[in-house]
């Protein structure tokens, strides 16, 4: 059996918020589709809020409009993974309504495999 390939067309979009026209948080949601369902879903990456402005709600802002954007873009679920020393990020994924799913497996791919 032969492995093909097909091009699925997906997207990004970066959301920030500037202070002192410095970089204060910042998240980047992707749209990602499979054939397991019509609609598309968003994938959340790289949660960021600078440590001196957190508990401010810089998070929760950044993640509504993140939120909005996946609803305008007809996803049908967010996927959003963190690392287990996060615990104040996972706090407020629950609190925003994220459940906890399972387990992500990570591989950083050395240069020698390409």
């Amino acid at each position: 059996m032969e492995i093909k390939q097909t091009k699925i067309k997906a997207g990004g979009i970066k959301f920030f918020i500037e202070q002192d026209g410095k970089e204060a948080a910042r998240a980047y949601l992707y749209v990602l589709k499979n054939d397991l369902h019509e609609e598309p879903f968003g994938f959340l990456e790289d949660v960021f809020v600078d440590e001196s402005l957190r508990g401010q709600g810089l998070g929760t802002k950044l993640l509504k409009e993140i939120f909005r954007m996946a609803k305008i873009s007809k996803c049908y679920k967010i996927v959003a993974t963190s690392r287990h020393e996060r615990p104040k990020v996972h706090d407020l994924y629950e609190r925003l309504g994220f459940k906890n799913r399972g387990l992500e497996f990570r591989m950083d791919l050395p240069p020698h495999l390409i």
